[in-house]
């Protein structure tokens, strides 16, 4: 098997209900991230520009979330607030069934992004707690491929979803979501919880320190930068193809379940092969290969056959992918390993804050770019990546998480 055998055996063996709840939320998220944006094009009457801003200003009431519970994960551990955050967002996908204003997107979109910051906040946490120094790449690479299989899962059905595209298996697509936020926060019960000791957290200091960290602002602000890159798979990607080359819809779910096949199967085993290379080098890696992904998908824009249109988009997402196998378990190992331990509630939430913080601006930058053609959009997503590759070379020389070597402690 592709997957490194022996981590995911550790994995599931000790933690199998962490795994499996993993696994759910990431069937449910999968269905749901390549149609948000068509989602609510096809249910309700608002433009494009609309549902972006709507989406986005969710996204930016939910900033402070991350970064509040971060203390709380200090001193009570993640497990209770993982759990919190699963409520939320199957919340807010319930109330997505009756939300056909602006106001009513934000405020489901409010819950989801709050929920999802928080959950990734306390998924680093608690994923360096289990893992050993040393082990923690191949445990963020087995994780991730586990939970991208996941994702492959849903976006078959997604693909499907969309070439009906009615809405009654759009509502079906926002209900299986939010039952795999439910069955998420019951599994959970059973994860250990890990909470540093009092004496620690006290001598650690507080968000101060956190904040004067400019070594770790770096690891954040690189953060940032992948994370917007991510988001354009979500985003850019499924309606460039369908509304700007006018592709079938079908694309859409194609290009998501092609990168969470290739993620799946191959991030653990890139990982176990770059064995031995700085860290860094293999981040400023990832963002060459986001850059070539975008030159192929503005490439798509010049092909007049529809079926080669196809094979252009479909190979820049086969190419942009792989900037998120090479960064993936490496962007999460380095902010959590370059953060003390009595302190990794507070350090994780921030640099969650940049995850957040892109999937705010995302939906409608985005989007508006999109609506002014495809050179705005990918030159500018090209930059993004140019700006992290220097990022990830400044936390090379600073930061010692970034200086180590892959599979060393």
């Amino acid at each position: 098997m592709i997957i490194s055998e022996t981590v995911v055996r550790r994995v599931t063996a000790r933690h199998g209900r962490f795994v499996a709840a993993i696994v759910i939320d990431a069937i449910g998220t999968g269905v749901f991230i390549p149609v948000t944006m068509l989602y609510f094009l096809a249910t309700t009457s608002l433009t494009l520009v609309q549902v972006g801003a709507a989406l986005t200003a969710g996204g930016l009431l939910a900033l402070p979330a991350g970064p509040l519970v971060g203390g709380l994960v200090d001193r009570y551990g993640a497990k209770p607030v993982l759990q919190a955050a699963n409520l939320a967002q199957a919340l807010g996908f319930v109330g997505y069934f009756g939300a056909d204003r602006p106001w009513q997107i934000v405020a489901c979109a409010w819950l989801n992004s709050a929920g999802r910051a928080v959950f990734f906040g306390c998924y680093g946490v608690t994923v360096t707690a289990l893992a050993a120094p040393g082990e923690r790449e191949r445990w963020f690479g087995a994780l991730g491929s586990i939970r991208n299989l996941g994702y492959a899962v849903g976006g078959l059905v997604s693909a499907v979803a969309v070439g009906i595209g009615t809405r009654g298996v759009f509502s079906a697509i926002v209900a299986v979501n939010a039952l795999s936020y439910v069955a998420a926060f019951v599994l959970m019960r059973a994860v250990p919880n890990v909470v540093p000791e009092a004496a620690a957290r006290d001598a650690a200091g507080g968000w101060r320190r956190v904040l004067r960290d400019r070594r770790y602002l770096a690891v954040v602000a690189h953060q940032l930068c992948f994370a917007i890159s991510l988001f354009a798979l979500s985003i850019a990607i499924p309606v460039y193809a369908v509304h700007i080359l006018g592709l079938p819809g079908w694309t859409a779910g194609a290009v998501f379940t092609l990168n969470t096949l290739i993620v799946g199967f191959g991030q653990s085993f890139v990982v176990n092969r770059l064995g031995g290379r700085t860290r860094s080098h293999v981040l400023i890696a990832g963002h060459a290969a986001f850059t070539t992904g975008y030159l192929l998908f503005l490439a798509a824009d010049h092909v007049t056959a529809a079926a080669l249109a196809i094979a252009v988009v479909l190979l820049g997402a086969g190419v942009y992918t792989f900037g998120e196998v090479f960064g993936g378990a490496i962007t999460s190992t380095v902010a959590a390993e370059g953060a003390p331990d009595a302190l990794r509630g507070r350090y994780l939430a921030l640099n969650q804050f940049a995850v957040t913080t892109a999937g705010a601006v995302a939906p409608m930058t985005l989007s508006g770019l999109l609506s002014t053609g495809p050179t705005a959009i990918w030159l500018a997503l090209i930059g993004v990546s140019a700006l992290g590759a220097v990022l990830a070379g400044v936390i090379g020389r600073t930061v010692p998480a970034a200086q180590v070597r892959i599979g060393t402690t």
